[in-house]
């Protein structure tokens, strides 16, 4: 007759049973309840296809595999991307409505004194993104070469310069004011509707001088069809390696760019708030988007929601007194 064994678990039992605890404690939080629990929606104040939708659809893919949600991107543009962020503002701030931006953000709170919300009470940052400076190109026949002969021949004929930008308020055009006013020279702005209509008036001659984004000038550059003077930036751009900084040929602490960065809606918890902070941060740090933020002549960031708010706050300020002095106004 065999013995009796006492009730209880049995070494085989302890395994399975540890096995299964350990299998628990590695499944996502989503499996516990937790964020997200439902699709993610990331807001674009702007046109597909954009820098600014770029940005967002850069780290789309990366978000769904690793928060093991559907992410998908809302087009929202309209009133220089007041309506896509007021959207983002209104919204339940659960951490299923996020928003991406650019420097724009930073500007408009001083160009439009009655926004329809508070960049201080009703959204916080996440992450910023990225840097991307602005290159300056001149019309391949203008009187100067550098950016030294541009402003020495601006000096000497004030008004007879022409510059470009992509609308009243845009970074282009707060850089060249910018620009102008380190330099103590006068030139002549001349607003478009976007980028290329302005790029297409250089290369034809009506305007001399264009700020823009890099991935917008690169090619232009490389092709010849423009002249690349400066990049307004302290390091000079892995895809344009041969354009010098302004700082670099003599004016100091000139710096213009745009940017981008993700938002919530304030309230959004902060759990989910550093989560999102921190999966952004890896995906923008990783080698296959860090070498197509190159091509885009953008430097990646991924930094803390706190180290975003700093960043917004310096910008508001910095564009805000570019702003008053130069009296630009909204279209």
């Amino acid at each position: 007759m065999r013995p009796i064994r006492p009730a209880g678990p049995t070494r085989r039992h302890l395994v399975i049973a540890a096995s299964a605890g350990a299998a628990s404690i590695a499944l996502p939080a989503r499996g516990q309840g937790s964020w997200p629990g439902k699709p993610i929606r990331i807001v674009v104040p702007y046109t597909p296809g954009g820098f600014t939708d770029q940005m967002a659809r850069l780290v789309q893919n990366g978000l769904q595999t690793r928060l093991g949600q559907t992410v998908t991107i809302d087009n929202k543009p309209g009133a220089n991307s007041i309506i896509g962020v007021d959207a983002v503002a209104k919204a339940p701030p659960d951490g299923s409505t996020f928003g991406v931006v650019i420097a724009a953000y930073a500007a408009n709170t001083t160009l439009y004194p009655k926004l329809p919300y508070d960049p201080k009470k009703d959204l916080v940052g996440v992450s910023l993104m990225g840097i991307s400076p602005l290159l300056a190109a001149v019309n391949n026949n203008a009187p100067f070469k550098t950016a030294r002969e541009l402003v020495d021949y601006a000096r000497a004929n004030p008004g007879k310069v022409s510059f470009g930008s992509s609308g009243n308020g845009s970074a282009a055009h707060l850089t060249t004011e910018l620009f102008k006013a380190i330099t103590k020279t006068f030139m002549v702005h001349i607003p478009y509707r976007g980028a290329v209509p302005a790029l297409t008036d250089l290369m034809g001659g009506q305007i001399q001088l264009f700020f823009d984004a890099a991935v917008g000038l690169i090619n232009q550059g490389k092709q010849g069809k423009v002249r690349l003077i400066g990049l307004s930036h302290d390091k000079r751009l892995p895809a344009a390696p041969d354009v010098p900084t302004f700082i670099e040929q003599g004016f100091a602490g000139f710096m213009g760019s745009t940017w981008a960065g993700m938002l919530a809606p304030a309230g959004t918890p902060r759990e989910i708030v550093r989560r999102m902070s921190d999966e952004v941060g890896r995906i923008i740090r990783s080698e296959e988007t860090r070498a197509r933020l190159d091509a885009m002549g953008t430097f990646g960031s991924g930094g803390t929601p706190e180290e975003f708010d700093a960043f917004i706050s310096a910008e508001t300020a910095k564009w805000a007194k570019v702003i008053k002095d130069a009296g630009v106004k909204p279209d």
